[in-house]
């Protein structure tokens, strides 16, 4: 199989935010578990950030974005230095591999990317990718690497994404406000679970938290590609993850199947506006996969401009798709409501359409 498992930054780190060399050890065994057994392995790892604060001997983690990108490079030589001795013991080479969003949104770029990451795996390589913080700027980068681990997982058509995390799994309550909260083993592909809200983030070291592995594994299972959410310190559990053992939360893939691109736009970048629509559209969307044109549109909120991607509301609030506007906030403010043939010759016909855009429901 063809495995693409994630890690982030409070699973690496002990209790001072510094990279615990012994984790690092207990992943990269059982990654040569996997690779001994025929399989294919691509690691997402955090921890750059971390691995520069220690370096650099900074008491606190920066804030500002300037700053953390600087941190990041001078981590992510270090963060390499770990896996690179790791991996050695197992006489396996680590390959850094570091991502941007417009790896994944452009077509060359994104078969680039696909072709050197299958190369290596053909080499023998073990990948460890990592979102390239040092030139990402705060308004167009992901955030976090449970989405690229997605994305990684799409690009490569991985038979499963393993989403190592301090929490055992997916829980039908937070289990440390509420007792009666228990573990849910199995999410099947288009199950509500899937668009629940979860807590921002559990820990001051990482950018992810539950939201972001929800929103991962949908885009797995939307991928066609079985996703598990697990806790990274539980023995064996990478392996057990891959061998279908019953540990944390598995997501069953979907029929979907969606391209990269539909992927990005649902999920992987920021939200700019809104617009709300009428019952008419909203079917449309829906059950037809059909463009929204400015007639079905009866709000729109938010400043935005054109090739900004926003929600699609009902007239309850329920979001039900996301897409690229072709038209300025301004611009569908004054058209909303009419028909097409009532438009501006200047205004296009669409609002957002069909191809760039992505029902939720």
């Amino acid at each position: 199989m063809r495995v693409v498992a994630k890690i982030g930054t409070s699973s690496l780190t002990d209790g001072l935010g510094v990279i615990d060399a012994s984790i690092i050890d207990a992943v990269c065994d059982q990654l040569a578990q996997l690779r001994a057994a025929g399989h294919e392995v691509i690691l997402v790892s955090s921890g750059a950030v971390s691995a520069g604060v220690a370096a650099l001997g900074l008491a606190t983690r920066p804030t500002d974005v300037v700053t953390l990108q600087a941190i990041s490079a001078a981590g992510q030589s270090r963060l390499m230095e770990h896996y690179n001795r790791s991996l050695g013991r197992h006489s396996l080479v680590a390959a850094q591999v570091l991502l941007v969003p417009h790896d994944f949104v452009d077509r060359r770029q994104y078969l680039h990317a696909r072709q050197t990451l299958v190369r290596l795996l053909e080499l023998g390589c073990i990948p460890i990718v990592n979102e390239n913080d040092a030139i990402a700027s705060d308004e167009i980068r992901y955030g976090d690497n449970d989405r690229i681990a997605a994305l990684v997982a799409h690009n490569v058509a991985a038979d499963v994404l393993v989403l190592l995390t301090d929490t055992p799994g997916l829980y039908t309550a937070d289990p440390r406000a509420d007792l009666s909260a228990r573990l849910v083993e199995v999410v099947a592909a288009d199950d509500q679970l899937l668009s629940v809200a979860a807590t921002a983030s559990g820990s001051s070291r990482g950018s992810g938290g539950m939201a972001s592995k929800l929103s991962a594994a949908r885009m797995a299972s939307w991928s066609g590609v079985r996703a598990v959410i697990a806790k990274a310190a539980q023995p064996g559990v990478l392996v057990d993850a891959v061998n279908g053992v019953g540990v944390g939360t598995t997501f069953l893939p979907s029929s979907r199947n969606l391209p990269a691109r539909k992927l990005w736009i649902g999920f992987a970048t920021n939200v700019e506006g809104a617009l709300v629509v009428d019952d008419g559209a909203r079917r449309a969307l829906v059950e037809r996969g059909t463009s929204l044109l400015p007639a079905g549109i009866t709000e729109v909120l938010g400043e935005f401009v054109e090739g900004d991607v926003v929600e699609v509301r009902d007239a309850s609030g329920l979001v039900v798709a996301r897409g690229i506007a072709l038209c300025d906030a301004d611009v569908l403010r004054a058209v909303r409501g009419k028909r097409t043939t009532d438009l501006p010759a200047d205004v296009a016909h669409e609002a957002i359409h069909r191809d760039d855009l992505l029902v939720l429901i």
